[in-house]
């Protein structure tokens, strides 16, 4: 454990220290793009902070590979290699999409390629505990990689709209795969040190060394070229562990019971921490095919825009990300080591508690417009102000606003 938080702390300082750098320096030669019509923030922010996590990553896995002790994870160096390839190509494409705004199809071929780069290198699907199924055909192996780490990258791309939402999201969801693939190794399913484990740890430093710029009110975002790179780690990261999990376990009369949920959490574990951008990107996709649009065109309609609209505040929206994040991936992984009908209870109310908090601004917009028009009724005015038309508005606005007076 002692080397895993060695190479956080080296990730989280070298990122820390560059999105620094990086601000001060995009600042100073105003090496930012103007605000787009979608965007929540109202002050040209620099985009670049994904080279500085990019950086802090590879430095941390140069300085792991003098570690003795994490000499097995490079002793495959094609698997290191091929995944720090694979993010170098994504961040060259993300960077030049923030600053020149590349065409989808651009964009979706880099990604292919990345992934493929990642699955040719060994990081891939090989094989999927259910009922003791493998992969055989290389072919099969090689598209549901491929199809999977394109999604994840742009799932995660997808919710990165509100300062700090991405690092945040991320930071708790890769602590929680670090305590499953902890959880692994101290049952023998798994090397204690290995690939997923590094690409973990130190994934959760760069994004605790860019968080303190990033959280709101933002200096610094990290761009496509961040949140595309957070994305493929995190994918990475849960393929090399999946293939690494005995699928067989499940089909022991004996050892059944005992790890019928550990063979099972590699699949449920990944969806269950991306719940949220998953969602996300599942809604804006049939979205824009219904409006017959391309699925990766943008628009002013995700989640977090949504959360807005509706009331929350900007630190709200993402709290709430932060907490269905929070709630279901925890539960998930309480699964492995509690009774069943503990991790359902805690998911059952975690989930009712969010809902509650999500849909408050909405309960309490409707008091004001019951209230704004039994006010009216008493005065016999006709009421043309509607509480719940005001979007974006705070509720001291709403409150005054006189009925009867406000134009439509």
């Amino acid at each position: 454990m002692v080397f895993y938080l060695l190479v956080t702390g080296i990730s989280a300082l070298v990122t820390f220290g560059l999105a620094y750098l990086i601000w001060r320096l995009s600042t100073k030669y105003k090496l930012y793009p103007s605000i787009r019509e979608r965007d929540v923030h109202t002050r040209p922010t620099p985009r670049l902070g994904g080279v500085a996590m990019f950086i802090g990553i590879v430095v941390a896995f140069g300085a792991a590979s003098f570690i003795p002790q994490l000499g097995l994870v490079f002793a495959e160096p094609g698997k290191v290699l091929g995944l720090l390839a694979a993010a170098l190509i994504i961040v060259l494409i993300g960077v030049a999409d923030d600053l020149w705004d590349l065409d989808w199809l651009t964009k979706l071929a880099g990604q292919i390629i990345a992934a493929g780069i990642l699955a040719w290198q060994g990081i891939q699907l090989a094989t999927l505990p259910i009922g003791g199924q493998v992969i055989v055909s290389p072919y099969v192996s090689l598209s549901i990689t491929v199809l999977a780490v394109v999604l994840v990258m742009n799932a995660i791309n997808f919710i990165d709209g509100l300062d700090g939402l991405v690092a945040g999201v991320a930071l708790i969801a890769n602590g929680v795969f670090f305590v499953y693939v902890y959880i692994l190794q101290a049952r023998a399913q798994t090397e204690y040190f290995n690939l997923a484990s590094l690409t973990t740890a130190v994934l959760i430093g760069a994004c605790i060394g860019f968080l303190p710029l990033n959280f709101h009110p933002a200096k610094l975002f990290m761009g496509d070229a961040g949140a595309l790179l957070v994305g493929l780690l995190m994918a990475a990261s849960a393929i090399s562990v999946t293939g690494e999990v005995d699928p067989l376990l499940i089909s022991q009369p004996d050892v059944f019971n005992a790890y019928f949920l550990a063979a099972y959490i590699p699949i449920l574990l990944p969806f269950a921490v991306l719940v949220v951008p998953l969602l996300d990107f599942g809604m804006a996709v049939v979205r824009r095919l219904r409006a017959g649009k391309s699925p990766f065109t943008a628009d002013r309609k995700h989640l977090h825009h949504r959360l807005l609209d509706m009331g929350h505040s900007h630190l709200h929206a993402v709290l709430l990300f932060y907490g269905w994040t929070l709630v279901v991936s925890v539960g998930c992984l309480g699964y492995m080591f509690l009774p069943w009908y503990l991790p359902t209870l805690f998911i059952a109310v975690g989930l009712a508690i969010c809902t509650i908090i999500t849909l408050a601004p909405l309960s309490r917009r409707k008091a004001l417009e019951s209230a704004a028009q039994r006010t009216a009724a008493d005065d016999d005015e006709v009421v043309r102000f509607d509480a719940l038309d005001a979007e974006g508005q705070s509720d001291p606005e709403i409150l005054e606003q006189t009925p009867g007076k406000a134009t439509q």
